[in-house]
């Protein structure tokens, strides 16, 4: 499961969460009433009369619940929480949460929301919340243990607590986890860290080649930070320039056992991937998949007979099927009509001499490959709806930064552009509304960059809109 995907879910039991709110209101409210009101059923109890300014006050009261539980991290990742402390962090959020619906309570006199009420709310609320938690918990862990939902973890240091921790993570596969190896200097400690078998996959030199060329997901610092504050900083300042999520494992208590060390202070220091996440991510997921599935079904008819014209009109297939980057430079299979004549692929070194884009892109206005067919397809975008399958399927979005080719990605020679592959890659972009290949590469790098970081729902949609007339214009298409 990749990151989007693990989004989505966080995203779910968010609102998961919300409806168990709901719930318990509803259920701490027939327990109290039906002493005091003579309702015994719940058919009396939905046949209850609203006030209007109840509700109003109990909406704010459902978003403040919302923003109280993210505001305890109960939406971080929690795979090296203890499932005590996640449980008594739940409880605390709750608790308090509990305290300002009481307190609406007083100031909007609620008459219902007493002491008994509140106390039956609290307990609703705390158990059933937690008890959501241990059951993703389990879940999880069974998934996992399967070899699905993985994070790929990078750790900078060799030390001996650095090595513990390394064991503990290998040693408990419910987290998820794989350790990729270890990034340090040869120091004193060397000759001692090649004999626990673990790999040390480059130098601190080396150590922003190693992201260019990698899959990471997480990069854990275990450096001692008095003596190696320098190289801390540096790898950081890297992790930000390319969107990688930075955790910094916690030096105090050296005296834990090294089973210990799953639950230790593993506070998270920045993570640079976060920027499209929250309940947007699930509205965003949401408008992908309908928009996608919508768009497959009205435009089966015309994707029939293109797939027709292509099979008559030039030998080779229908689709044209590309490895490119997703999120965090993972290969996926991109699909899209076949433009261009079969073996396009092994004739592009023979004109990479006639490339009219700047940077790493590879465009020609007349390229002699693409087929009769291809040209109009390619001017229209038709070529471009079996993409829609990628976006059903999660490996793109409708809006993101377009999936690139690993020829194009090699010759990336600024690492400031590769934070563009910490959100998952998409179909239309402000470079396809802005110009296309009528823009320069670095100026496409910043109008990526420029989406990422001011990234909402309502960006998306003016997108989308946009991208309709550009499409029909055939701007900048090649």
């Amino acid at each position: 499961m990749h990151h989007a995907r693990r989004q989505i879910l966080m995203d779910c039991f968010q609102v998961f969460d919300l409806i168990l709110m709901v719930f318990s209101y509803g259920l701490a409210t027939m327990l109290v009433l039906e002493e005091s009101s003579g309702i015994h059923n719940f058919t009396q109890f939905v046949g209850m009369r609203v006030k209007i300014e109840n509700f109003a006050v109990f909406t704010g009261i459902v978003i403040a619940w919302h923003f109280i539980l993210l505001g305890f991290g109960l939406y971080r990742s929690k795979r090296l929480t203890s499932r005590w402390e996640e449980m008594w962090e739940t409880t605390k959020a709750t608790s308090v949460g509990s305290f300002v619906l009481y307190v609406a309570g007083i100031t909007f006199q609620i008459r219902m929301i007493g002491l008994r009420f509140i106390l039956t709310f609290w307990a609703i609320a705390t158990l059933t919340t937690v008890l959501s938690r241990l059951g993703l918990r389990l879940s999880l862990h069974k998934i996992r243990r399967k070899g699905r939902n993985l994070r790929w973890m990078l750790i900078a240091g060799t030390n001996e607590r650095a090595v513990e921790f390394a064991k503990t993570i290998e040693l408990k596969p419910e987290l998820g986890y794989r350790i990729l190896g270890f990034v340090d200097d040869d120091w004193g400690g060397t000759p001692e860290f090649q004999k626990t078998g673990f790999k040390r996959v480059c130098d601190f030199n080396g150590f922003p080649q190693f992201l260019r060329t990698n899959v990471v997901d997480e990069l854990v610092i275990a450096l001692p930070m008095r003596s190696y504050y320098t190289q801390a900083s540096e790898i950081a300042a890297c992790c930000e320039e390319q969107g990688l999520a930075l955790r910094h494992l916690s030096i105090f208590n050296p005296q834990r056992k090294p089973a210990d060390l799953v639950d230790i202070d593993y506070s998270l220091i920045t993570h640079y991937a976060d920027s499209i996440a929250g309940i947007q991510m699930a509205i965003k997921r949401m408008l992908d998949v309908t928009v996608s599935l919508t768009t497959l079904i009205f435009f089966a008819p015309l994707m029939a007979g293109v797939a027709l014209l292509i099979r008559f009109s030039s030998p080779g297939p229908v689709f044209f099927v590309q490895k490119r980057l997703g999120i965090n430079k993972r290969r996926f299979n991109m699909y899209k009509f076949r433009t261009m004549v079969p073996d396009a692929e092994q004739k592009q070194a023979a004109i990479e001499h006639l490339n009219e884009a700047s940077g790493s892109v590879f465009k020609i206005k007349d390229d002699p490959r693409v087929t009769p067919i291809g040209k109009f397809l390619r001017k229209t975008s038709i070529d471009e709806l079996p993409q829609l399958f990628n976006v059903l399927i999660g490996d793109m979005s409708l809006v993101g930064p377009r999936p690139l080719p690993g020829r194009d990605y090699d010759r990336f020679d600024q690492d400031w552009q590769r934070r563009r592959f910490s959100v998952r890659p998409g179909i239309t972009c402000l470079w396809q509304v802005k110009g296309r290949s009528s823009i320069g590469f670095d100026e496409w790098m910043k109008l990526d960059l420029n989406y990422i970081d001011q990234w909402s729902i309502w960006l998306d949609l003016e997108i989308l809109i946009k991208t309709v007339p550009a499409v029909l214009r055939g701007s900048g298409a090649v």
